[in-house]
């Protein structure tokens, strides 16, 4: 019976929490209310609205001017024709050409208006311009659908489902959707909500037509400021600063930026930061500096010109070691970075990196999103890429990103080391000059990968794109864990394809195995068992070949989990019993241990209770003696399952308390989720159906919130075989059928069998209080369906469950 087992994290252990906010829902249908049991355990819906809304809106631009013409445009929007009530969803496009300030009018009118969207405001730039690849509809959904509390594992793979998933959470609500610097309507559409209600504003440097046409979108097209306009912009900008200056001259000003905002903005920071310089010097320099451009430049219009004067102007007013750092900014890879970054690029030292990028926000050459966040403005990213090609050698270059690289390799290795105890591949030092950033504990290291995410991402890419196919395929390795943990399978599938395809490049067999566990696990977690089995297979195959006989252990331990969650438990324990001799062979006692541990697990779930008692305890004073407090809960639960079986109740009892107690002293709802399952499993056994009940509620609402469907899907059917013992079947139906509905849905044909063997026992009892035949016809018919799934080779319980079902009355 091929099942897949509970996501266990490579070496057997349970991993670290979760980080959706989404709530336990509570009943089997997701409404039903279960009456009180002996003074009140409830499976209940979270009020609405519990957790707060997004509010993702960038911040409101400061000292914005005009567009007094374009913003009453925007609110005929909402007002008029197409606008709120009018059955239509609201899609807003504001077009213009680059520079002319789309997104701080998106930005400022979104802030005027947000107290009508109470539910929240979404927003992403879709970096449509960017010299990178621009941001999918498929990576814009999953953050979306992250920040309205939808648990990674509930986030569908393919793009459809998932924007069906995202409508269904906007329907109904008021939600204002910005979506930045689109350059398709392709990258658009599949982030439209589908009823009435929000409010999508598009900014695109295009007309975006097709919105227009079939979408029923309105467009604003906005042009450069008029000539009052740009000099009241230039006035606003440069007051407290600058007095008595010739309104002849801030035309002409104003004139050679082409009235667009973002140039103006520029222009103006220069000459606010030289406020004794006459403007009219200042206005030289910058007709100069137009005359050169025009001479090194074929014509693309006033426009795109003014700009990249206004630019190389205000560049070559910079010092040297603040011009050095804005070109090669232009070689990073991602959205956006912090100091650490902009220093290994330079190999300066933080606080001089932190003065530069200061002086490079205050001439207006680069946005601070965050505190210590920066971007690029796209117009000015490209122009920093223009200039680092032609001011940097190719071998400068290459220099450059590989120490970008290799800073960003060893610092997710710092961090890793906080994420997990898998076995790391050795790293070569870093190089002189890099030097890569800390972390105090797990919760900084989670937090800095969080951040870092999209980062990441474009550095494998980038690194394989440049060549350097170790510190590519390294990279994605070294954040296997960090994908694991966090259920980021686009990333995890992304960056595993491109490291697989450097590794290969560079002929490194030892990194094709490493690259294949990756993915074996990525599929093995994702439920792809199939694909999962082959990667595994491949990476045994290379280890073996290589003669790497730590590789050799990890994959087999790999394979024997794998084969545990299929439930083919003979397999799995070759696998373990494999992987056991390697540990053996080398010596490492933890990894004895973690074997042990997951043999231990098999046999339990082989109904061998005496050997697995004997594996767990054996394997429990090595993670006592070495501290690894994790691997000694996830130990201590599997052995309460042994205990149970030898009928040893108490000692169980004892055994599931002490897990629990673990996870909560470390304050790890993913250990606390998990191990309360074998808690009420032993209030069962020992009869004491009101406290099992307790702890399956905790066990769901846990396991909500981690977006872990197969484990809540258990919760729940341990709460229905509560609710048997305690003579109410009525609800334990509710909950049995749930229970095997998400069981079925996810594959796994064991837990499925046991939740509707379990359905079946409770439609017959639920019958029997009424009309029984229905019932009973309805119990036979699921009891036939069990035992067309016929159980895998060595399962016993598999094999005793059928084994009663066909002795079961009504079967035949």
């Amino acid at each position: 019976m091929g099942v897949p087992e509970e996501r266990a994290q490579d070496d057997g252990t349970v991993r670290g929490p979760g980080s959706s906010h989404a709530d336990f829902s509570g009943s089997a249908r997701g409404v039903v209310q279960a009456r009180s049991v002996h003074g009140g355990v409830h499976f209940h819906r979270s009020a609405p609205n519990a957790e707060p809304a997004p509010q993702q809106l960038p911040g409101d631009v400061r000292g914005f001017t005009n567009r007094v013409l374009d913003l009453a445009h925007l609110e005929e929007l909402l007002e008029g024709e197409g606008g709120e009530g009018s059955g239509s969803v609201n899609v807003a496009v504001i077009a213009g050409t680059a520079g002319v300030g789309k997104t701080s009018l998106a930005v400022h009118w979104s802030h005027r208006i947000r107290d009508r969207f109470p539910d929240g405001q979404l927003y992403v730039n879709l970096r449509g311009y960017d010299p990178g690849p621009p941001v999918g509809p498929e990576q814009a959904l999953d953050r979306f659908l992250r920040a309205l509390d939808v648990p990674p594992t509930r986030i569908p793979a393919d793009l459809e489902d998932k924007a069906a998933l995202y409508r269904s959470r906007l329907a109904g609500r008021r939600y204002l959707v910005l979506l930045d610097n689109a350059s398709a309507v392709s990258q658009v559409r599949p982030l439209l909500p589908g009823t009435a209600g929000c409010l999508v504003v598009v900014t695109s440097r295009h007309r975006m037509s097709g919105l227009v046409a079939r979408d029923g979108a309105r467009r604003v097209t906005i042009g450069t400021l008029n000539e009052p306009e740009a000099v009241a912009l230039l006035r606003r900008a440069t007051r407290g600063y600058r007095h008595d200056d010739d309104p002849a001259e801030l035309v002409e000003l104003a004139r050679l930026c082409a009235y667009l905002p973002l140039a103006l903005r520029i222009a103006a920071e220069r000459a606010a930061s030289r406020p004794r310089m006459p403007l009219r010097e200042l206005i030289r320099d910058l007709r100069d500096e137009s005359a050169l451009w025009d001479a090194l430049t074929a014509e693309e219009g006033e426009e795109s010109d003014a700009v990249r004067t206004v630019f190389a102007w205000s560049y070559r007013a910079l010092p040297g070691d603040a011009a050095r750092l804005f070109r090669l900014l232009g070689m990073h890879p991602g959205p956006d970075f912090g100091v650490p970054q902009a220093a290994a690029l330079t190999g300066a030292g933080p606080v001089v990196t932190r003065h530069l990028l200061d002086a490079l926000t205050g001439a207006h050459l680069l946005e601070q999103t965050v505190p210590a966040r920066y971007q690029f403005h796209d117009l000015l990213r490209a122009y920093a890429v223009d200039q680092v090609n032609q001011e940097e050698t190719g071998e400068d270059r290459t220099a450059v990103l590989r120490r970008l690289l290799t800073w960003y390799l060893h610092t997710a290795d710092a961090a890793a080391r906080h994420e997990s105890g898998l076995h790391r591949v050795e790293l070569a030092p870093p190089e002189a000059g890099v030097v890569p950033s800390s972390f105090r504990d797990g919760h900084e290291a989670v937090g800095w990968l969080t951040a870092e995410q999209a980062n990441l991402t474009a550095a494998v890419r980038a690194a394989a794109d440049a060549g350097f196919d170790r510190i590519a395929w390294q990279l994605h390795v070294v954040l296997r864990a960090f994908y694991s943990h966090q259920n980021l399978f686009a990333e995890w599938h992304t960056t595993g394809a491109l490291a697989l395809a450097a590794a290969r490049r560079q002929g490194d067999r030892r990194g094709e195995a490493e690259v294949h566990h990756s993915l074996g696990m990525a599929h093995t977690q994702s439920q792809q068992l199939d694909r999962a089995a082959v990667h595994h297979a491949a990476a045994l195959a290379a280890r073996r070949e290589a003669g790497d006989r730590w590789g050799e252990l990890m994959s087999l331990n790999g394979i024997g989990l794998l084969e545990l969650r299929r439930r083919r438990l003979d397999v799995a324990r070759a696998a373990f019993e494999e992987s056991l001799a390697v540990a053996e062979e080398l010596g490492d006692r933890h990894w004895r241990a973690v074997v042990l541990s997951n043999l231990g697990e098999t046999d339990g779930e082989r109904e061998e209770f005496e050997r697995a008692h004997a594996l767990l305890t054996e394997a429990l004073e090595v993670f006592r003696e070495l501290g690894a407090e994790g691997n000694e809960g996830n130990a201590l639960r599997c052995l309460s399952v042994a205990q149970r079986g030898l009928g040893r109740t108490g000692d169980a009892l004892r055994s599931a308390g002490r897990a629990v107690a673990l996870a909560q002293e470390h304050g790890n709802p993913m250990w606390e989720g998990y191990w309360l399952l074998e808690l009420g499993r032993v209030r069962l056994a020992g009869d004491r159906p009101e406290e099992a009940l307790t702890a399956y509620q905790k066990a769901a609402a846990q396991q909500r919130r981690l977006g872990d469907r197969s484990r809540e899907a258990r919760a729940l059917d341990g709460a229905g075989e509560a609710y048997q013992r305690l003579g109410r079947p009525a609800d334990a139906v509710d909950f049995h059928r749930r229970a095997a509905a998400v069981h079925r849905e996810l594959g796994d044909l064991w837990r499925w069998s046991r939740a509707t063997a379990s359905l079946a026992d409770a439609v017959e009892a639920a019958a029997d209080e009424g009309d029984g035949a229905e019932g009973a016809r309805e119990a036979a018919r699921l009891r036939r369906e069990v035992l067309a799934v016929p159980p895998q080779p060595g399962d016993r319980a598999a094999a005793r469950l059928h084994e009663r079902l066909r002795a079961a009355r009504g079967t035949g």
